[in-house]
Formats: structure tokens, sequence, C-alpha cells
């Protein structure tokens, strides 16, 4: 059963701005705080069956997943698979037009694929909503101090 965690946040912006930010891999880095890098494998635009290649820091070592883009409409969505030997994360990323700029949605879920992984899932729980926030945050100041290019 996966951990399964949506944050919404509103961020003072266009969405054809947030979503560019999104859509720009190696910028992941900057605003999703395990992130150490995240690349696509090959070239071109990005599009679904894309794949891609994480790296992230989780207790104190760099670890790596194997990622895929699943789906992506310009302007307001994108959302990635990510799997390793223990857990299958899925990171679907959504901005839409809000009266305030742009409502960014974060829905995040976790499915361990080990006895370990779902014997951890209470911490993986807990965890996940403060990074999910944390994350969005992150990725709200980067839009709203950054200037638009």
């Amino acid at each position: 059963m996966p951990i399964r965690y949506e944050h919404e946040q509103t961020v003072a912006t266009t969405p054809e701005r947030a979503f560019a930010l999104i859509d720009d891999l190696p910028l992941t880095a900057r605003w999703l705080p395990p992130c150490v890098s995240l690349t696509k494998v090959g070239s071109g635009p990005n599009a679904p069956g894309d794949k891609l290649h994480y790296v992230f820091e989780q207790g104190g070592r760099q670890q790596e997943m194997s990622g895929e883009i699943v789906a992506r409409v310009p302007g307001k969505r994108l959302h990635c698979r990510y799997t390793d030997s223990a857990f299958e994360v899925s990171v679907d990323l959504r901005v839409a037009p809000a009266p305030e700029g742009t409502l960014t949605t974060h829905i995040i879920a976790i499915t361990p694929k080990t006895l370990i992984g779902k014997l951890m899932s209470p911490l993986i729980r807990m965890g996940l909503g403060k990074q999910t926030r944390d994350a969005a945050t992150n990725l709200k100041r980067l839009l709203e101090t950054a200037p638009a290019s």
C-alpha cells in the first residue's frame, strides 16, 4: 500500500513560468531537499517515456534511482516515477491558474517493495509531509525571488 501525501501551495507567478521551472530537471536540486541531481538520459524536450537518473541524499549517503516521465502536459503537469530495489516513488507535480497567480500541487506516493521498507512505513510517512511542504516552499521562494527569463 502506497504512502501518499498531497500538498497545495499558491505562488505569485504564472502557471507557464512555474511549469517551466518544474520541467527544467537539473534545477530540481535547487528546490527539492534530498535531491543532489536529476538528469534525463538522452536529449531533446521532455516527453513521456523519457528515462531519468535521480541522485539523492538519504541517511547521510548518496543513493540513486532510475526514473521515467509518466505524463507531461506542458504548462500543467509533470508526473515522474522512480524505482530502486526497495521503493517505487511517484512524483506528480501540477500547476493551475489561481487568483493570486498559480496553484502548485505536489502529489507524492511511495510504495515499499521490501519487508524492511514496509516496516519503515511509519517513519517514511512522518517525514514525507515535511519534505513535500519544504519542497513546495523552496519552489515558491525560487519562483517569487528569481527574475523571470
